[in-house]
C-alpha cells in the first residue's frame, strides 16, 4: 500500500516572516501526522526559517528547484549541498512553470533528477499537458514524452525514492480541475509507462501525485482513486486550514 504524500508548493509567495507564521500554523495542524507524508516547499529565502519551525515535527522540508551541478559559476542557482545543509529532503523538479517560463526541457529535468537521487534527495518530478494538448487529444503523447524524457536511465530501485506529479497545466491556478476520472486515467497511464520502462514492481511502488487545483472540497474524491497517491498543492497550501484539510482527506 503506497503511503499518500501531500506537498505544498508555496511558489514565489511569503516573506520570511510570513513563511514562519504559515509554518507555525501548519505545525499546529499537522506536526504529528504519521499517516500521510507532509512536505512544505517555501521560497529559498525562507527555507532555513521554515526548517527551524518544523525541525522537531514529522513535516518534511522541500525545495522548489535545484541545479544539476555541484557548484561553480552558475549565477542564481541553488545546489544540492546548499539544500542538504538546511535539511531539505524533497525537491520539486520540472514544474510546468519552470518548463514554460524558463524553458526547462526534459533533458535538463533528467539531469536534475539524476543529481538529486545521487545526493539522496527525493525528487518530485512534474509532468503534464497544456489545454491545447488536451483539446487536440494529445494528452497521452505529451505526458509520455515527458515521463520517458525526464526519467530516462533512472534505475528501477530509485522509484521508491522519487515522486511523479501529474499537473494538467490548464488546471493550475485557474480554478479548473480535472475530474477524478480524468485524473485517474492519466495517473494509471503514467504508471503503465513506468512499468514499461522499469518493470511492474517499480511502477507499483512509485507514488504519483495530482497537481491541478486540489482543494479540501475535491481532495477526498481525487485521493480515493486507486492510482492517485497524493497532491502537489499550490494556492491551497498558502492557507494552513486548507492545506490541513487536504492532508486529512488522505488519511
Amino acid at each position: 500500500m503506497r503511503k499518500k504524500i501531500i506537498a505544498g508548493n508555496w511558489k514565489m509567495n511569503k516573506t520570511v516572516g510570513e513563511a514562519v507564521e504559515l509554518a507555525k500554523a501548519i505545525k499546529l495542524e499537522l506536526g504529528d501526522c504519521k499517516e500521510v507524508d507532509v512536505v512544505v516547499c517555501p521560497p529559498f529565502t525562507a527555507t532555513k526559517a521554515v526548517g527551524d519551525v518544523i525541525s522537531e515535527t514529522l513535516i518534511n522540508l522541500g525545495a522548489q528547484n535545484m541545479s544539476s551541478e555541484d557548484d561553480g559559476a552558475y549565477t542564481g542557482e541553488i545546489s544540492h549541498t546548499m539544500l542538504k545543509e538546511l535539511f531539505v529532503r524533497y525537491v520539486i523538479l520540472g514544474h510546468s512553470e519552470r518548463r514554460e517560463y524558463y524553458k526547462e526541457t526534459d533533458f535538463w529535468v533528467n539531469k536534475k533528477v539524476k543529481k538529486a537521487l545521487e545526493k539522496n534527495l527525493r525528487p518530485i518530478v512534474c509532468v503534464g499537458e497544456k489545454l491545447e494538448d488536451r483539446e487536440a487529444g494529445n494528452t497521452e503523447a505529451v505526458v509520455e514524452a515527458q515521463v520517458r524524457g525526464s526519467l530516462a536511465d533512472i534505475p528501477a530501485a530509485a522509484y521508491t525514492d522519487l515522486v511523479i506529479a501529474y499537473e494538467p497545466v490548464w488546471a493550475i491556478g485557474t480554478g479548473k480541475t480535472a475530474t477524478a476520472e480524468q485524473a485517474q486515467e492519466v495517473h494509471a497511464f503514467i504508471r503503465g509507462i513506468v512499468a514499461d520502462m522499469v518493470g511492474a514492481e517499480a511502477a507499483d511502488a512509485v507514488r504519483i501525485q495530482y497537481g491541478g487545483s486540489m482543494k479540501p472540497g475535491n481532495a477526498p474524491e481525487l485521493l480515493a482513486q486507486p492510482d492517485i497517491d497524493g497532491g502537489l498543492i499550490g494556492g491551497a497550501a498558502l492557507d494552513a486550514a486548507s492545506f490541513a484539510g487536504i492532508v486529512k482527506a488522505g488519511l
